[in-house]
């Protein structure tokens, strides 16, 4: 490990003003490696509200210098943090797959994708502008530009945990505002990790601050916070929504990046080849823990015995393990709440009569009993009504629907509360275009993963996936500043 991530090796610490520090509770919590539950990561600290307040005030005072310093010396402050990331990868891949339990190859797939979403956002702040326009008043010169918001509140998930502390956090400080990053308690480390990264940058003290704990503890004290004021959250639905019903109070900007039931058309005149290929990768990729995972295969009836079988062969064939070992295809899911869930839903879908065609249990042969594996499972004969494909699993769950044609995927599709991705096979152009124009959701794709997502394009979801501007892209600066608009006066 190397001197940038000793700091916090023994003990997780917080990062304030600079300085990485205790909480004033003197408490910590444990992770474990999902793989191996006594496998103890590390032990972070259990802060306060009073924690979360000093960070916030760190913010607060950093604000002020760190909005008049230049795009481009922001940026190549940034571009510090980018090499150091290129250079750490293989270490920061291992805290990944440790803490999170996705396999080596998708840490570094995940590595790769922040430092092309880095690379993009850096360049969008050097670039960032407003608009001139010719003024009805003579002698007045007129013209709009975007300025940073303050302190942003950066609330991170487990399942992408250094992606999308990148994408949210990079934008933000680019434009000039500071921030505090709160990441999910079942990766802290990775958190951590990406922070040290600014703090060997030379980042000065409190324009980026990190703070674990819980949710009441910390994420409730950046939501109410008046001198917050933005929040970029990535999280369940339920969450999201009562982010903004108590953003509300401060009218702070809210980023809401949430749930998906993802599905994926198939149509009878699709290569099923290339289908079946991509849906068990986009089912069982980080043991279907995307929010742009594949959940629903809506298969036309015709195909659809054919289809299902072709699934079959290849879950057969996917290898559940460790993520650290090179031969592992899917590892286990992230935590032993997580486990009970997906197990819980996997129960229900067979009790509402879903026909289970593969996987539906936790694995349990050594050395896999003492992590939080579950076999990659197919469910046949699922319909709308039915839970499973209704909510989000949020695992290796796949659901197999059987549909009359085109019309009746379309519909089935987006009779869900989501809209997050989803995807069409067919070699129908009329279709394929007739699919992207009704699809209800915030990224579509045709013959493609619904995972498949580049920097340049924003990302976020609609319906209960989404709300207000959307991360990456040219939205990730727009999010993070406002607009201003100036008269100048030169001739009487």
């Amino acid at each position: 490990m190397s001197a940038a991530f000793n700091a916090y090796e023994s003990v997780g610490r917080n990062y304030i003003d600079g300085q990485w520090t205790v909480s004033e509770s003197g408490e910590t919590f444990e992770q474990r490696n999902p793989a191996n539950l006594d496998d103890v990561t590390g032990c972070f600290q259990a802060s306060t509200p009073g924690d979360t307040d000093a960070a916030i005030a760190a913010a607060e005072r950093a604000f002020a210098t760190w909005r008049r310093v230049p795009a481009p010396e922001r940026g190549a402050l940034l571009r510090r943090v980018l090499a150091l990331m290129e250079e750490r990868r293989e270490e920061l891949a291992a805290v990944l797959t440790r803490e999170n339990g996705k396999t080596l190859v998708e840490s570094r797939g995940e590595i790769a994708s922040a430092i092309k979403e880095m690379d993009f956002q850096i360049a969008q702040g050097v670039r960032a502008h407003g608009e001139t326009i010719p003024c009805l008043k003579e002698g007045v010169f007129a013209y709009s530009m975007r300025v940073p918001l303050g302190v942003v509140g950066v609330i991170t998930p487990w399942n992408f945990p250094l992606n999308v502390i990148i994408r949210k956090s990079v934008p933000a400080l680019a434009s000039g505002n500071t921030c505090v990053l709160k990441p999910a308690s079942l990766t802290p480390r990775t958190g951590s990790c990406v922070v040290a990264l600014f703090d060997e940058a030379g980042f000065p003290p409190g324009v980026i601050n990190l703070v674990t704990g819980s949710g009441r503890n910390v994420g409730d004290v950046l939501v109410t916070d008046p001198r917050v004021r933005a929040i970029s959250f990535t999280g369940s639905t339920a969450v999201g929504k009562a982010i903004q019903t108590r953003a509300a109070a401060t009218l702070a900007k809210t980023q809401l990046e949430m749930g998906g039931k993802n599905p994926l058309v198939v149509l009878a005149d699709a290569d099923l080849d290339d289908a079946a290929d991509v849906a068990v990768t986009a089912a069982y990729a980080c043991a279907g823990q995307w929010c742009t995972s594949t959940s629903r295969v809506l298969v036309e009836a015709p195909i659809a015995e054919r289809f299902t079988d072709m699934l079959l062969k290849r879950v057969a064939k996917v290898t559940v393990g460790d993520g650290a070992h090179t031969d592992t295809g899917m590892g286990p899911v992230c935590g032993t709440q997580q486990m009970e869930d997906i197990l819980g839903y996997i129960e229900q879908g067979k009790a509402e009569g879903a026909r289970l065609l593969a996987g539906g249990h936790r694995l349990l042969d050594p050395p896999l009993d003492k992590g939080c594996f579950i076999a990659p499972t197919v469910f046949g004969d699922v319909t709308p009504a039915m839970t499973i494909a209704q909510e989000e699993i949020f695992g290796p769950v796949l659901s197999v629907m059987k549909v009359a044609d085109f019309e009746e995927a379309v519909r089935v599709a987006n009779d869900v509360p989501f809209g997050l991705a989803s995807s069409i096979f067919t070699n129908d152009l009329s279709k394929a275009m007739a699919f992207v124009e009704q699809t209800d959701v915030g990224l579509t794709h045709v013959n493609l993963s619904t995972a498949l997502k580049e920097p340049p394009l924003s990302f976020g979801g609609v319906k209960e996936s989404g709300f207000g501007t959307p991360e990456a892209g040219t939205s990730g600066i727009e999010f993070c500043t406002e607009h201003k608009v100036a008269y100048v006066r030169y001739r009487s």
